[in-house]
């Protein structure tokens, strides 16, 4: 083990780890996607030419296939595109024009605000930022952001018209909402009827040991609430098939679908649903979900182990550091003495290894008390994993020693 920052800086590393991308050996594991389908699964039972305009929810069988993942009817999934972000995206985009289910668009001269957990997702924050929408702190603890503040903020303030909630494994922390939570997000009470929770399920499937944690159904809870129109869940396969090619859903409320269904029919004639075919092919005749997402478990676990140990090694006997060590998801939040983060990070980036910037897990890209650094381990070699938690902790250490 290389014992000095100094020393450390004489590898000449080069290793970017600042997004939670997944791994060339995980990429391989949905190679069979690529295999050439035949013309009579390019035309499905349903009827759908695969090769033609048409069907925008997405084809019925790939709806009916993840409704039961996704713990809703068939009728109230969407699958449409490859990325959930840019449904997200969307979300708020049809929100600001036309307004949501009868409600005044979110756009004019009246202040838009969400609420926004933290440490969080910088592309959250990002679509966000971009359309002027106040983004409002809320902390995030090991069960979920703080009730208590948040039903306070949102009793009687009506410009607040959303939260972002990654209610499984979140990035960054890998915290995982309880049950109390969920049940007090379904039933507050908000001053805005169009308030809508953004729960942005993408690590659903993601577990780091054999323990498979569930969450209840955040659709569910909303219905028995009262509030059957509050969640709108998006997933995808991004991490689970290939990350630029995979699949995007949405769930929610029928009457949220058919919303969206009313807004997108602007944007698109029907989404790709040769990719969507390859997908329903995949997973029913070559590999299950659960099976490939235990051999996506075993090809991240022993990276998330191996930045444990270093961290443990370097910078377990020191005061005010600490560090997440999440049961899924792709990412660690290691937490620095208040103030160091950002040199941390320039620190490490002097030796070869380029992390997630300083700030970047909350809005506006300003952590108040600069001390949280977003470890993603995902995409390097376990031996490049080795270094870069040996380099880090250098490079934390010698910002303690400045």
């Amino acid at each position: 083990m290389i014992k000095n920052y100094q020393e450390f800086t004489k590898l000449n590393l080069k290793l970017d780890m600042s997004r939670g991308k997944p791994s060339p050996e995980q990429l391989d594991l949905s190679l069979p996607l690529l295999n050439e389908i035949s013309v009579s699964e390019q035309i499905k039972n349903s009827g759908v030419d695969c090769r033609n305009y048409g069907v925008q929810l997405g084809l019925p069988e790939v709806r009916e296939f993840f409704a039961p993942l996704l713990e809703v009817p068939e009728s109230q999934v969407v699958v449409d595109g490859s990325s959930s972000l840019a449904l997200m995206h969307d979300v708020i985009v049809y929100a600001l024009l036309y307004g949501i289910q009868g409600n005044s668009p979110w756009r004019g001269d009246k202040k838009i605000s969400f609420l926004c957990p933290v440490p969080g997702y910088d592309r959250h924050f990002s679509i966000l930022e971009a359309f002027g929408i106040e983004m409002i702190n809320v902390p995030l603890l090991e069960d979920g952001p703080d009730m208590d503040i948040v039903e306070s903020l949102i009793r009687d303030n009506d410009s607040i018209k959303g939260m972002w909630c990654v209610p499984k494994y979140s990035n960054p922390t890998g915290a995982v909402y309880s049950e109390e939570v969920i049940n007090r997000l379904a039933a507050m009470k908000v001053a805005a009827a169009d308030f809508r929770l953004f729960w942005d399920d993408a690590y659903r499937f993601h577990h780091l040991t054999e323990q498979r944690v569930s969450i209840p159904n955040i659709i569910e809870a909303c219905q028995q609430a009262g509030n059957p129109d509050r969640a709108i869940v998006f997933a995808s396969t991004s991490k689970m098939t290939f990350a630029g090619s995979g699949l995007a859903l949405l769930a929610s409320s029928v009457a949220n679908i058919a919303w969206w269904q009313k807004c997108v029919s602007v944007r698109t004639i029907g989404p790709d649903k040769l990719n969507q075919s390859r997908h329903l092919h995949f997973f029913k005749h070559v590999v299950s979900v659960e099976d490939l997402m235990d051999q996506h478990r075993l090809i991240l676990k022993p990276k998330f182990d191996i930045v444990d140990s270093i961290f443990e090694e370097y910078l377990g006997k020191i005061d005010n550091i600490s560090w997440s060590k999440p049961l899924g998801g792709y990412f660690i939040d290691l937490i620095t003495p208040p103030g160091l983060a950002k040199r941390t990070i320039e620190l490490a980036k002097n030796a070869g290894i380029i992390l997630t910037p300083a700030g970047a897990t909350f809005p506006y890209g300003l952590d108040p008390e600069d001390k949280h650094i977003r470890i993603a381990p995902s995409f390097p070699s376990l031996d490049e994993i080795k270094l870069a938690a040996q380099g880090v902790s250098l490079a934390l250490l010698q910002a303690i020693s400045e």
